[in-house]
């Protein structure tokens, strides 16, 4: 039986009624629903046979609403201790659950506080594999997490609605469940760790295209599977966001570097969110008040977690207008922080 941590709490999501000249959902005036309470509970520990430790995963709901859609949320690779492990994303997880998504974080095998990245394990230090199988696995095993998680024994998550998003590594992960594939080591061959599960994923500041001569020594020497990235399989359905100041040189000298999940895959359902002065970490994304954020901006990471929902409520729901309005808000505000375009 997994075991668990209850934590029933009020989260102001939102933030309205802060001391702040603009209320932090508002930012580009980008509609959404209302929020209500969120509930946590964490860790559900999954027993998984050849996994080295238990797959730890921290869930969050919405506390009323039933057929819920379920994001997958996949932290990255940073060297913070927590925020790359369910503990982190909390900016987007709690807000995606107040505006009725249920929300599972899984602990992935390369972050931080499990101290496996200097290990001679498999894959380490990136344990890309790993990631993509871990949301195979909470996937194939959803009837266990929900008995384990009060409120969630009703059958309260849609099978049949299910999003990824990713951060970093983590939109390299998302990648890899929408079909983008990396070289297997093992036997000098692509792996697919495609889920048809997973109907729209949502790549944030991810990984590039490390095959080129803009690809930094730097990366291939501590993280050469990036340089096996394909995205010419990555058939899935996608909303690729990026920062047009993302540039990191010990990846890549090319700015476009983290376009490549939209620009090198297959078109007519890629959209990508270029998203004005935006940093690797998006304004804050990774957790309220994190010293790795050098680009601190409240409203735009309201804006960028207003637009993954509205894009993901729309790819799930095809009737639903929600990124239809989130694009015209966008476009029509005086200053808007983004800009959308589709292929």
């Amino acid at each position: 039986m997994p075991t668990a941590s209850y934590d029933r709490r009020y989260v102001d999501t939102d933030l309205e009624r802060a001391p702040m000249s603009k209320p932090y959902s508002d930012a580009a005036n980008i509609p959404v629903n209302a929020s209500q309470p969120v509930l946590t509970y964490h860790p559900v520990t999954l027993d998984v046979p050849g996994r080295p430790v238990p797959l730890e995963v921290k869930v969050s709901i919405p506390a009323t609403g039933t057929d819920l859609p379920l994001i997958l949320l996949s932290h990255g690779h940073g060297l913070a201790n927590f925020l790359s492990s369910y503990n982190g994303y909390v900016p987007l997880a709690n807000f995606f659950a107040a505006h009725g998504f249920a929300v599972i974080q899984p602990t992935h095998l390369d972050s931080t506080a499990l101290g496996l990245r200097d290990t001679d394990l498999k894959d380490a230090p990136l344990f890309w594999r790993d990631r993509a199988t871990d949301m195979h696995n909470i996937l194939d095993r959803l009837d266990d997490i929900e008995a384990a998680v009060p409120g969630l024994a009703e059958r309260r998550i849609d099978r049949d609605r299910v999003g990824a998003v990713g951060h970093s590594l983590g939109g390299n992960t998302v990648s890899l469940l929408l079909g983008a594939q990396m070289l297997d080591p093992d036997d000098d061959r692509p792996k697919d760790l495609s889920d048809s599960r997973v109907k729209a994923g949502v790549l944030i500041g991810a990984p590039g295209i490390g095959n080129d001569e803009h690809f930094a020594e730097w990366a291939k020497t501590n993280y050469p599977v990036l340089y096996y990235t394909d995205f010419e399989q990555m058939t899935g359905t996608g909303l690729i966001i990026v920062g047009d100041q993302d540039l990191n040189p010990n990846f890549s000298n090319r700015l476009s570097y983290r376009a490549d999940a939209y620009s090198a895959s297959p078109g007519g359902n890629k959209t990508m969110v270029t998203m004005y002065g935006a940093g690797h970490i998006f304004g804050g994304i990774s957790g309220y008040d994190a010293a790795e954020t050098s680009d601190e901006n409240p409203e735009r990471v309201a804006t960028l977690r207003a637009l993954v929902w509205a894009y993901l409520r729309s790819q799930l729901y095809s009737a639903d207008p929600s990124w239809k309005n989130a694009v015209n808000a966008l476009e029509n505000g005086e200053d808007p922080m983004a800009q959308v375009e589709t292929r």
